[in-house]
């Protein structure tokens, strides 16, 4: 066991990583290892204390989520080398695993992720009940329907896996210094931050809070609540079974997971690990009101058996050696819990230079890769890939502490739940961010989450299957989706978009500043214009809409999922920029409403004076007006490609605008739609969606932006440079637009995309996005595709719940947006519908 005197070493450093556990120490050797000067770390006792040290240590390369593959995959392949690097003993086992699937639910999920395995360099399997025997001798096969296999998989000591990382960092220059506590945090003018200790202060150009359960407290200190809970997870360890110790190979690790579990091989016996039900889980809440008690670090809480018990009992039925092994330990320990079980990773907004790393529900088989994701960002100003989903910004002020409780309940009884596309879940629901219609529209819809907003997916009708009802083919949702489609296609239909993130940007740099930070040129007063913000290596950051609504004075909207990360790359830059502009989040304040279809005209024209012509109100023109006398800035833009307005107004006012506006349209037949109606007829016109066509692993030309890029234009838009230079060498695949012939399942993005060539066929690609399209009655999909195979009329394959379809790129759009209708008929065309 290594030891360490307090000391600081120095009294300035570039960046101050705060908590020495795996995710903290990691990123300190990969900082160093990239060549960064002066990385210090500061861990208030010793390394691994907190939830590192009792970790059950599992790897796993699964994750149904695409990017974090990436984080594990990257884990994996780096602890497989580290003892040679660093010349420690890591432990590291890697004898595979089997998710166990027991229903045929679980098998479709199953299929389902195997779906998103194709096009992933990790190795993955679904096998039969006899290839799980084989692998796991051990176990009763009366439930065994199929398993989900990781070779690759295993499990690592997290405490030698510390030291190793630990070695490696002072290899490379990193100070890890400890026992030395933070006492308080200041931020300077400059953006530097004082680091004060009972050692003295250390005055550093970033820092970075990796303090497990104490980062609520770090938080508390900059006045950030941070919404983190820490949960009492428990794990059973059994003394030896003459069965497990008489096998010749380690047995793989299993999740059983209708028992909600998982079981490994410990030495000769088996160390057995739950997640209970929500109502029966655990949590700290102490800690979250009070602090953590000084002086906790290695400490244990008392375990409780009785929790745990159907677990128990669901275990030794599926291996039936349990019943007679005798439990020789039992840990129960602390484990930190975002309301989502998804850590918080990344520069937060509303503060400089500080980052997180902070709640992982599973921090040993993130360390590896979150350590190099963030060391990458750190060095290069932009994150390596996509990871919004762990975007620390994610969460806002209406993420309270019983919100972030309930969620972290349910978040860990659903910890082996199915894992359902279109996933809603109902705990700490609704939050006090709500729009003004939703106490109007609750009882009328299916509403889904989006960034603590109610916002309705779908509306019931007499006769329609009500409620949420999850499914992973077409469900209770698909035909009255179809109805709404139709009701904007031929009528005109309402809906509520107040969850969109809304700034205000205003002063005498303001047009500068928007040359700057977006690759469109800047809109005309009274117009507006759909405009992205680019990484500086020419990647998607975000897509807003900007109207210049005066001189000088814009209002900047965004997706209600990237509110808080777009504005804090805004604010980045500019600081670093000087820029003498006033940004204001307006957000909260104001209420949307889109009004779509033919006759969204008529039924806005007799609510107000102005005249809303075409010649008069054109297509991307914005204008202040009133509609029955309430406020609105109105845009003709839709999100439909039909015929519409985006109506911004007052949150207070949305009721008597909605009512209104429903009240005028009564002759039109108009009636309200969801978001599901929304995407399909996105999809149908070309209209690409920021985090599934376009983010920070695309760049626009791939995603056929070009329209939207001026790369002629004076400013040196963030990014210029380095699109000029993937223009100049060509582009490797692009988005393509395909028909499916499926049956009863559509696409939805991120399903691997097939082709037959002379040897066999291959994964060539992935979805992005895609739905039923109510206008072709057929599946569509966005998907990218290498250059060769992305012609129109080419045929390729879409894997959906283990099936292959067939497919064939067609011209986009499959149907012509209202403006470009209206302009060809004017030049008396036979427009396309």
């Amino acid at each position: 066991k290594e030891t360490s005197s307090p000391s600081l070493g120095k009294d300035r450093a570039d960046t101050v990583i705060i908590g020495g556990g795996c995710v903290g120490v990691s990123l300190a050797y990969h900082l160093a290892k990239a060549g960064l000067k002066d990385v210090v770390l500061l861990e208030k006792s010793e390394l691994t204390a907190g939830s590192t040290w009792h970790a059950a240590g599992l790897t796993t390369y699964f994750h149904p989520g695409i990017n974090l593959k990436k984080i594990h995959a990257y884990s994996i392949k780096l602890y497989e080398k580290l003892e040679e690097e660093t010349g420690q003993p890591v432990g590291f086992h890697q004898p595979g695993s089997i998710r166990i699937a027991s229903t045929p639910t679980r098998v479709d999920e199953f299929k389902y992720q195997m779906t998103r395995a194709g096009w992933h360099p990790t190795e993955q399997y679904l096998i039969t009940p006899e290839k799980v025997q084989e692998l796991f001798p051990l176990l009763n096969m009366d439930k065994v329907l199929a398993g989900l296999y990781n070779p690759g998989d295993g499990h690592i000591d997290p405490y030698s896996l510390t030291m190793a990382l630990a070695a490696g960092a002072r290899k490379y220059g990193a100070q890890l210094n400890y026992p030395v506590q933070v006492t308080n945090l200041n931020s300077r003018s400059d953006g530097t931050w004082e680091v004060e200790t009972p050692l003295g202060i250390i005055q550093a150009k970033r820092i970075v809070n990796t303090a497990g359960f104490w980062a609520r407290d770090i938080g508390n200190m900059i006045g950030l609540q941070h919404p983190l809970i820490p949960v009492h997870h428990q794990y059973v360890v059994t003394s030896t079974i003459p069965e497990v110790k008489a096998l010749k190979t380690e047995l793989p690790v299993i999740r059983d997971l209708e028992g909600s579990y998982y079981l490994r091989q410990e030495r000769d016996g088996l160390l057995f690990g739950p997640y209970e039900s929500e109502e029966k889980m655990k949590l700290q809440e102490s800690w979250v009101t009070n602090g953590v008690p000084p002086g906790f670090g290695k400490e244990l809480f008392e375990s409780d058996l009785d929790r745990i018990t159907e677990h128990i009992e669901a275990a030794m039925e599926m291996v039936p050696v349990l019943r007679k092994a005798d439990i020789i330990n039992t840990i129960a320990g602390p484990i930190t819990y975002s309301p989502d079980i998804l850590p918080m990773v990344g520069p937060h907004q509303g503060v400089r230079n500080y980052w997180v790393a902070i709640g992982f529900g599973y921090g040993i088989i993130h360390a590896g890769g979150i350590g190099k994701y963030l060391s990458d960002w750190i060095l290069e100003g932009e994150p390596p890939f996509d990871l919004i989903e762990v975007d620390p910004n994610r969460y806002g002020k209406w993420t309270t502490t019983e919100y972030t409780a309930a969620k972290a309940r349910e978040s860990y009884g659903f910890n082996n739940i199915v894992g359902y596309p279109k996933e809603e879940r109902f705990a700490g629901r609704p939050t006090e961010r709500t729009s003004g219609l939703y106490d109007l529209l609750k009882l009328e819809c299916s509403m889904g989450f989006h960034a603590g907003w109610e916002q309705p997916h779908w509306f019931y009708k007499p006769g329609d299957e009500t409620g949420y009802k999850p499914s992973f083919r077409r469900t209770n949702w698909f035909d009255p989706v179809g109805r709404e489609y139709k009701q904007v296609m031929e009528k005109v239909g309402v809906i509520d978009l107040s969850p969109f993130g809304k700034f205000k940007v205003k002063g005498a740099d303001s047009v500068k500043l928007l040359d700057h930070l977006f690759a469109n040129v800047v809109p005309k007063v009274g117009s507006t214009n759909i405009s992205h913000m680019l990484t500086p290596k020419g990647k998607v950051y975000a897509e807003l809409t900007v109207s210049q609504l005066y001189p000088g004075e814009f209002m900047l909207v965004t997706g209600s999922g990237s509110e808080l990360h777009d504005l804090r790359w805004i604010e980045e830059k500019v600081t670093r920029g000087g820029y003498k502009v006033e940004i204001e989040n307006v957000t909260d304040e104001m209420g949307v409403l889109g009004v779509a279809g033919p006759y969204a005209r008529q039924v806005l024209q007799k609510l107000t004076n102005e005249d809303l012509s075409d010649a008069s109100f054109k297509f991307l023109q914005c204008r202040h007006l009133k509609l029955s006398n309430i406020a609105v800035t109105a845009v003709r833009i839709s999100y439909t490609g039909e015929l519409g307005w985006e109506l911004y107004h007052r949150k207070e006012d949305s009721v008597l605008l909605y009512s209104a506006i429903m009240e005028a349209g009564q002759k039109e037949g108009i009636d309200n739609f969801g978001t599901y109606a929304l995407n399909a007829l996105r999809l149908e016109k070309g209209f690409r969606a920021w985090g599934a066509e376009m983010n920070c692993d695309t760049n626009p030309l791939e995603a056929g932006l070009e329209y939207f890029v001026k790369l002629n234009k004076a400013a040196d838009f963030t990014g210029k440079q380095a699109l000029k230079q993937i223009k100049e060498k060509g582009l490797k695949r692009r988005l393509v637009y395909l028909t499916l012939e499926t049956d009863n399942v559509d696409p939805e993005g991120n399903e691997s995309v097939w082709h037959n060539g002379k040897a066999r066929a291959i994964v060539i690609g992935n979805t992005t996005s895609g739905c039923f399209s109510y206008g072709a009655q057929r599946s569509l999909a966005f998907a990218y595709v290498p250059m060769e195979l992305s012609k129109v009329g080419q045929k390729l394959e879409v894997e959906l719940l283990g099936k292959n379809y067939p497919a064939t790129i067609i011209q986009e759009p499959l149907v012509l947006t209202e403006p470009t209708r209206m302009r060809l008929q004017r030049k008396s065309e036979s427009p396309k519908i």
